[in-house]
């Protein structure tokens, strides 16, 4: 293949999320750019245009019928990408039309709003637990929080949710984990792709062995009025995309709203004293720091003429979530600053748009509603062990997190109560 000219290259181990899209903002609404594999897709920081796009009939999450370069999942490039898992799954986020209307109602029978209400006790449970445990450690020791608190809270109310035994929930994390380290290398992300799948058809396998009142299972026994139930792979790839984004992107919302109040004092002390509402704080959070700032791919179904760019059919888009939140044709000037009094705080697509708005979105909020005042509560002198800009992004240009949040809990020589 002839490697193309003049199109940015993205870092696909995002050092610098935010500063790469706001270059490629300066550019255009959507632009060109260069993924692994010298794959070139369009690029979309618009916030106008991301929300418009993700509700037009011509773009489609479908890899599989959209997208003539994989080839049906058969081409070369299907078979050796770095970054093939995040498009090759089957499940509702990548179908398309009547196929995801489908999908969406099976799952939306396994995942209601009662469900996720009913999670509170065990949300409740867990936070108090993970905040005892924290103030049994010894006084002044550094502590990292995305390890201790911001991981577990997460991984524990959806492993509940899902029905995940114990006996694969390490494995399974520690595939899923691999999954976001967008910079791997093409023979890493194989390896780890037969890992997973492996351990999905097993937990499959385990829970129709042992049924019960979980996702999974519901999952499992879910067909529509016509019997049109989920295939084998579908429901595989919906548990994968249930656990995957009902972990990742909760860890990435408590670690960086966190990272945001310890940052801000002013900030923090008018949430604690009542002034401010924690939701505020998070929904500026999730528009300051999308858990997934970038998301590939979709494609478009005929070709788009937006006027300022000619998006072909068959070509691939990256919406940029991330940018569409710091927009300053929405925010002003002071877009990329923290300040959850804004009045466009909730003018954010961190949980998508459209179709594809996020299901699990209701928990995430619930889990942050739940864990944050916990936390902030329990050490009113919680600062961070470290300067902030010493703090090392995961390495990925898709899910926006830390590799660790070091803490101090209380002052130094100060006794836990």
């Amino acid at each position: 293949m002839t490697k193309p000219l003049n199109h940015p290259v993205i870092d696909t181990a995002g050092l610098d999320v935010h500063g790469e899209s706001e270059r490629l903002r300066a550019l255009g609404r959507a632009v060109r750019v260069e993924l692994p594999g010298e794959v070139i897709a369009w690029w979309v920081t618009d916030y106008a245009l991301i929300k418009e796009l993700l509700t037009d009939p011509r773009v489609s999450r479908d890899t599989y019928r959209h997208w003539p370069a994989w080839g049906g999942g058969e081409s070369e490039l299907a078979r050796t990408w770095s970054l093939a898992m995040w498009v090759a799954d089957r499940n509702m986020i990548t179908a398309y039309g009547a196929e995801h209307t489908r999908l969406r109602k099976l799952v939306a029978k396994a995942f209601t709003a009662r469900r996720t209400q009913a999670m509170r006790p065990r949300i409740e449970a867990v936070t108090e637990r993970l905040v005892a445990e924290l103030a049994r450690l010894p006084a002044g020791e550094a502590v990292d929080l995305r390890e201790r608190f911001a991981y577990p809270l997460p991984v524990e109310v959806i492993s509940a949710l899902l029905g995940i035994p114990d006996e694969i929930r390490g494995d399974l994390l520690r595939s899923v984990h691999e999954i976001m380290d967008t910079s791997a290398p093409p023979d890493r992300v194989k390896a780890n792709e037969l890992t997973l799948y492996r351990l999905l058809h097993e937990l499959v396998a385990i829970k129709r062995e042992r049924p019960g009142d979980d996702v999974t299972t519901g999952l499992i026994q879910a067909h529509d009025d016509d019997g049109d139930g989920l295939s084998e792979r579908e429901l595989v790839d919906t548990v994968l995309l249930m656990f995957t984004a009902g972990h990742e992107t909760t860890v990435n919302l408590l670690d960086q709203t966190i990272t945001l109040l310890l940052t801000h004092p002013d900030t923090l002390a008018a949430v604690r004293a009542g002034a401010l509402p924690w939701e505020d704080v998070v929904e500026e959070a999730l528009r300051l720091e999308a858990p997934f700032p970038n998301l590939p791919l979709r494609y478009a179904v005929e070709d788009i003429d937006l006027g300022d760019a000619f998006i072909a059919e068959g070509d691939p888009m990256v919406i940029a979530f991330g940018a569409a939140g710091r927009d300053p044709k929405v925010h002003g000037d002071t877009a990329a600053g923290f300040d959850p009094t804004r009045p466009t705080r909730r003018e954010h697509l961190a949980f998508g748009h459209g179709v594809h708005h996020c299901l699990g979105a209701p928990l995430a909020r619930l889990e942050a509603a739940i864990g944050l005042p916990a936390l902030f509560s329990r050490f009113p002198d919680l600062r961070l062990a470290a300067p902030a800009d010493r703090l090392r992004p995961l390495g990925s240009f898709i899910s926006n997190g830390h590799l660790t949040l070091p803490v101090l809990l209380t002052r130094s020589g100060e006794e836990t109560r």
